[in-house]
């Protein structure tokens, strides 16, 4: 929540807060976010590199990763799906703003 707040107070648009990779998607093919911030640790048995590849693959979809996985495993894993970014938890919402804000205006 607090993430939502501070990117809505930023001036950004959030289209949804997705539990499970199959709910992160189904938000996106509705609502085609121009990125997504995902956490790698999601419900269910998909974990957020996998909703990446999904957003990636399906919609062209890039996201912003916001979690406490950040270890060099876990960016191997989700690199060829361009991540825009990391962010390391425990993160402060105005380094969340500044991270979306750089990854909105990387070229494609």
């Amino acid at each position: 929540m607090q993430a939502e707040i501070a990117l809505i107070d930023a001036g950004f648009t959030v289209s949804g807060i997705a539990t499970t990779a199959e709910e992160a998607l189904a938000f996106a093919k509705q609502r085609q976010p121009a990125l997504v911030v995902m956490d790698v640790r999601l419900a269910g048995q998909r974990d957020g590199i996998d909703a990446a590849r999904d957003l990636f693959y399906e919609l062209g979809v890039r996201c912003v990763f916001a979690t406490a996985h950040d270890d060099h495993e876990t960016r191997v894993r989700a690199e060829p799906f361009a991540p825009l970014g990391w962010l390391a938890k425990p993160y402060t919402m105005p380094s969340l703003v500044k991270l979306v804000r750089e990854a909105i205006s990387k070229p494609n």
